[in-house]
């Protein structure tokens, strides 16, 4: 998935604002072990504490869901949501409605994709605690995730005006800035909120490298891109965000066997569908097709079978029938049911090219220019406007959608080169015909 609802907010800020103890290990704790620990797993341990010590209290269970629901993110497992929700339904049970428990159930309704629901909750909490940062950030998360921009702008300059400089709101704002098409911008914000993040807070701090690495790398700075996400790894070795974008780098530079070893790091550390997908892409960039054909298969049984929730692969099926399997009428289905409940710009594209392979190029033109007038620069999506637009016979604008996808050299940029390429070639025999 494009995004994780995790990606946007700093989970130990979260755990500040709650005003929840952090209990620092004890004098029996080894060296060895507190540097074996991550942040998050330190968190769950004085959590599990705390219950020892008061386990008729609900905040120990607030403080618990909180770590493990961390630990989703250190670790890309999902397991540890379904026990961050076992926590909160023992905080519930000890103090039906108190507000930490409230915030921390959106969240997690956040964090299993339940966008439609997780807005509506955090509304009712925003009329609860009108002044409360982080329902804000709630309220930016869900309406960027389906589509609605200028309310998601709204809650986060909310968040920004209440508390100036807090770290959930600069990194909103970041992801929003990018949607919006200042990626300098945001790449700015996503720094300001890495000074501001202690040393010590090692995944925050490895996340947020990622996702600068990953600013530098749409915005064409390969270079930077690679220096920024090497750092991530040596923060945080083996992180699953950092492996992602810095495969993507290395499919830019041509690498493809080196980021298929990224890949498959990042994949058996974290063995999701969308993460064997792009695995298979890779692998059939590197000329290894019956590795390749193998995951692809891999791939659609886990994206099938997850895609009855909302927390799943569709997209990335979408894109897998449509360019892989050559199965359009297949794309075009899972398409409409992703396009049915959420409008964010990834969604578009998708749908838009579901439409476009299906012969359905006018409707694809429109979802796909309604993504671009949000701001957003991506070489895969200027590159698909491209194609579509070079469909319908409109030269002009096939050229400046195909020429602002190369000229970012990220994801796509390569196949919008190719196709420039029969764009100049259509616009010469044309112009030697009216000689």
């Amino acid at each position: 998935m494009k995004t994780l609802i995790a990606l946007l907010m700093t989970l130990s800020t979260f755990a500040a604002a709650q005003s929840v103890s952090t209990e620092k290990p004890g004098l029996a704790q080894t060296t060895a072990q507190k540097t074996t620990l991550s942040p998050a797993e330190q968190s769950i341990t004085a959590a599990r504490k705390e219950i020892e010590k008061k386990p008729a209290q609900f905040a120990g269970y607030n403080q618990l869901a909180i770590a493990l629901s961390r630990r989703a993110r250190e670790t890309s497992d999902v397991n540890y949501y379904a026990q961050a929700e076992e926590a909160l339904k023992k905080s519930l049970e000890l103090a039906p409605g108190n507000m930490e428990g409230e915030k921390i159930h959106v969240w997690l309704l956040l964090g299993r994709h339940e966008f439609p629901t997780a807005l509506e909750g955090a509304k009712i909490l925003n009329k609860k605690v009108p002044d409360d940062v982080l329902v804000y950030g709630f309220l930016t998360d869900a309406n960027a995730e389906l589509g609605n921009y200028a309310a998601a702008e709204d809650a986060a300059q909310w968040m920004l005006n209440i508390r100036p400089g807090n770290l959930p709101g600069m990194t909103r704002a970041a992801y929003l800035r990018e949607l919006f098409g200042d990626v300098d911008g945001a790449y700015e914000l996503m720094d300001m909120a890495y000074q501001a993040t202690v040393p010590t807070e090692t995944e925050d701090r490895a996340w947020i490298l990622s996702q600068m690495g990953h600013l530098r790398f749409v915005a064409g700075r390969t270079d930077d891109a690679e220096n920024i996400l090497k750092q991530a790894l040596q923060l945080f070795p083996g992180y699953h965000y950092a492996l992602g974008n810095l495969a993507k780098v290395r499919v830019t530079q041509k690498r493809y066997d080196d980021a298929v070893a990224l890949l498959q790091q990042r994949y058996q550390a974290a063995p999701h569908a969308e993460n064997i997908y792009d695995l298979a892409e890779a692998l059939q960039l590197a000329g290894r097709d019956s590795e390749a054909k193998k995951a692809f298969a891999e791939f659609e049984t886990k994206s099938l079978a997850e895609s009855v929730r909302k927390d799943n692969s569709s997209r990335e099926l979408v894109f897998y029938y449509a360019d892989h399997a050559q199965q359009p009428a297949k794309a075009l289905e899972v398409a409409k049911q992703e396009y049915a409940w959420r409008h964010d710009v990834y969604t578009l594209d998708a749908y838009a090219w579901a439409l476009h392979v299906n012969g359905q190029d006018a409707e694809a033109r429109k979802q796909i220019e309604t993504a671009l007038a949000v701001g957003i620069r991506d070489s895969k999506i200027f590159a698909h406007a491209g194609e579509i637009t070079l469909k319908l016979g409109d030269r002009a604008a096939a050229q400046r959608y195909l020429e602002e996808a190369v000229s970012l050299h990220a994801t796509g940029s390569e196949e919008a080169r190719l196709a420039l390429g029969q764009v100049s070639g259509l616009s010469g025999q044309r112009e030697n015909g009216q000689r």
